[in-house]
């Protein structure tokens, strides 16, 4: 091989790796803003979700995963660790998680949750999608909430964070409203 296709071959090699990232970072801000379609932009059509309480196709582990997340009005997925194995058009990934969430009633605790997500993921019409993924929970705990309604009360006040589309993030073009 020379030494252009072996370099043509290790760019190609970055943009699947940098393209399979992006496709857990839209997962993860797809639950943390309850967007379905960025939610659904991770998955291919046929894909199969085994999620700890859940187990079946992605239209339907969706709508579990709303429904869970719509009992924790604060909630954030962190993504840490991630390791791909290429193989053409089909790759292996795992990938670490934290969830923290705070359930409705700020007097409950939150929740903390790591584990990883291993994924099967293809390649498809040159879109990469999850195809099957495994969320292996190590563990979770909880704890009180520091989240006193006065608090809460302030943030709302000072930022627009909401768990959809009128989320701050999707402000295009982003501008200062606030004096």
């Amino acid at each position: 091989m020379d030494e252009n296709s072996a370099l043509m071959r290790r760019v190609q090699e970055l943009a699947d790796r940098a393209d399979i990232l992006d496709c857990m970072h839209r997962y993860a801000r797809g639950m943390d803003r309850h967007d379905r379609e960025l939610i659904r932009s991770a998955y291919h059509d046929d894909a199969i979700d085994d999620h700890a309480q859940f187990v079946g196709p992605v239209g339907d582990y969706i709508d579990f995963a709303m429904s869970y997340h719509d009992s924790h009005p604060r909630h954030q997925h962190y993504l840490t660790n991630h390791t791909v194995d290429l193989n053409g058009d089909e790759a292996h990934a795992e990938t670490y998680f934290l969830f923290i969430g705070t359930e409705q009633d700020t007097e409950k605790p939150f929740t903390l949750t790591g584990g990883r997500y291993a994924d099967r993921l293809e390649r498809r019409d040159g879109r990469w999608g999850i195809v099957t993924r495994v969320c292996l929970v190590e563990w979770a705990t909880t704890a009180p909430s520091l989240l006193s309604p006065d608090v809460v009360s302030f943030l709302s006040q000072i930022q627009t964070v909401a768990q959809d589309r009128s989320d701050t993030s999707y402000d295009r073009p982003l501008t200062v409203t606030r004096t």
